[in-house]
């Protein structure tokens, strides 16, 4: 999403900006790496290889990732993947007696037995038109019962974010048409089949558009000098501002009826199919050879962790995934032996959040550690909400958290409205605002199976957490690596991608490294060794807060005050299981 919203606004507003300077690339595999030996704050996954595990055997540990889908011919990935043994792959029985048919490499909840599901909606637009119904004509001067009242003031706010996300959307989508628009035909009229940068300094607009757009182009080609990624990077925003527009905030737009299930029915578990991969498995292939894709190969990339089977549970289309679903994939993943569960989604709204609570306690029950992505809004979440959430809701509906929280105007903390950017005559503010945390969410009970994640930057300083990553004190447990993270997709290739949904599979990596060769530990035992192993960060780190950036310490911003490291994290389960067994 960096690229997407950085293009937006240097369209917008090229005229008022200087060019950024060289994008700075990290080493291959840096993720992997050891800060000491090579310099930038991977998470030492080759320095425990080469200095612990040599030598050792480990038992194969069973990871489901709850993702979009992930192809499982890839060529570094289908080495790894997990098979259900007791299934007869495409003979359309259901060989096991589980419920799912043909269930080889994992479940597709997101979809029937005829289709699968691609697009859907964000969870705002399914609420509001839950509440509409019953809001929608009413005034603020309406007469309602308290709990009507507080009802009808969270359809206000919800109906308010939705119209703030259209608006955006809208936007972006007008915006990065023209911009790909003009691209191509600039690109067309200079007439080469590998563009450079010295072909776009060379060539004279033809008019005003055209000389912002060059200037665009030439912005990020000074940075990276790659027109490929350019213009692979633009097509994927016009597609996520095309997705948004017509498909995730399209009120009118439901795809539900098509995956034949009962909706309303929370406790129905067999419904979908079996193709794991589905429309678009690029998210969850991403995801998956982080964690696990082949070590041994010599091709593409290296996973966290050897001895591990990947288990795809399609639940996340391109939009927002469905608290029935994630609990179906919750406990199918549990049921099928899975020992880690990586869920590299979220969203600001639930729809059923104790439907979800119930299969995470499920999980809890089962000794399965689950790990989930902080998000990246670059929010505090010990504010904002994101769910799912390892927080258990108890009768209040979880959409409430937060909305009787404090909110203050700070004096001089602000900055001018970025829309205005300092032109003369346009309003300015120094104020901000700043609400409080909701302590009270706090207070509930909570999964200690659960370990949420924050994406790290592989430089140590004071940029260490990615502008993007949602951070919180009391909300996200550790840091990983999540910013230029090369991975796998679909059809046997590669791509960099950024955010907190690459820094939780390399925890799930390392989690499931230490149940490979520690396995008498307990998920609530591993965490506590992921949690406590971390490389603890000294210096104050920047953040957004209050609408502006701050330099915080690190502990600030997570429990463990630390970026996650295999190497210690093997250390310390080796003590623990030794301590234990000789008790």
């Amino acid at each position: 999403m960096n690229f997407i919203q950085r293009t937006l606004f240097l369209f917008a507003f090229l005229p008022l900006l200087s060019l950024a300077q060289q994008k700075d690339k990290p080493v291959a595999n840096w993720q992997n790496l050891d800060l000491v030996k090579d310099g930038v704050m991977g998470v030492s996954t080759e320095r425990a290889y080469l200095e612990l595990l040599k030598g050792k055997k480990g038992v194969p540990v069973v990871v489901a990732v709850i993702d979009g889908g992930v192809d499982t011919q890839h060529e570094d990935l289908k080495s790894v993947m997990w098979s259900n043994p007791s299934e007869v792959a495409g003979n359309n029985k259901d060989d096991d007696k589980n419920g799912f048919t043909d269930d080889i490499h994992g479940w597709n909840f997101i979809g029937s037995p005829q289709y699968s599901v691609q697009y859907d909606n964000l969870e705002v637009v399914r609420l509001i038109r839950k509440y509409r119904e019953k809001y929608a004509s009413v005034v603020n001067s309406t007469p309602l019962s308290p709990d009507e009242r507080k009802e009808f003031n969270l359809y206000k706010q919800m109906v308010t974010d939705y119209m703030t996300k259209l608006e955006n959307a809208r936007m972006g989508y007008e915006s990065t048409g023209i911009l790909r628009k003009n691209v191509d035909s600039i690109a067309s009229r200079i007439g080469k089949k590998q563009l450079t940068l010295d072909d776009f300094e060379q060539y004279k607009a033809r008019n005003e558009i055209e000389s912002k757009v060059l200037k665009v182009v030439k912005s990020e080609l000074r940075k990276e000098h790659d027109y490929k990624k350019f213009k692979e990077d633009l097509d994927d925003a016009y597609k996520y501002y095309s997705s948004q527009v017509n498909y995730n905030l399209n009120i009118d737009f439901d795809p539900r009826d098509s995956v034949k299930d009962d909706y309303s029915n929370g406790a129905q578990y067999h419904y979908g199919n079996a193709d794991v991969k589905g429309p678009d498995a690029d998210h969850g292939t991403h995801v998956a050879g982080i964690i696990a894709a082949d070590r041994h190969n010599n091709k593409g990339v290296k996973g966290v962790a050897e001895n591990v089977q990947i288990m795809s549970v399609r639940t996340v289309p391109t939009g927002d995934e469905r608290d029935k679903d994630v609990a179906n994939a919750i406990r199918y993943a549990v049921d099928n032996g899975a020992k880690v569960i990586n869920m590299s989604f979220g969203k600001s709204y639930s729809w059923d959040k104790h439907l979800v609570d119930s299969a995470v306690r499920y999980a809890a029950s089962k000794d399965v550690l689950l790990v989930h992505a902080a998000g990246n809004d670059s929010k505090n979440t010990d504010i904002e909400n994101n769910f799912p959430t390892r927080i258990f809701a108890d009768s209040m509906d979880a959409n409430f958290w937060g909305m009787n929280r404090k909110v203050s105007i700070v004096p001089g903390a602000g900055q001018r409205p970025m829309g205005s950017m300092g032109m003369p005559g346009s309003p300015r503010s120094n104020a901000a605002v700043k609400v409080e945390p909701d302590t009270l969410k706090f207070t509930k009970p909570k999964a200690e199976n659960w370990i949420e994640v924050g994406a790290s930057h592989w430089k140590n300083d004071d940029d260490l957490v990615a502008s993007f990553s949602n951070y919180g004190r009391r909300s996200v447990d550790v840091f990983a690596p999540g910013v230029q993270i090369n991975s796998t997709m679909p059809g046997s290739k590669y791509k960099e991608n950024d955010g907190t949904s690459m820094a939780a599979p390399v925890v799930a990596g390392v989690a499931a490294l230490i149940r490979s060769y520690y396995p008498s530990l307990t998920a609530v035992q591993v965490k506590d060794i992921i949690m406590k192993s971390v490389t603890k960060v000294d210096q104050k780190v920047k953040v957004k807060e209050d609408g502006s950036t701050k330099r915080v310490k690190f502990s600030d911003i997570c429990i463990s005050g630390g970026v996650v490291n295999a190497y210690n994290a093997l250390q310390m389960a080796a003590g623990m299981q030794q301590r234990l067994s000789s008790k």
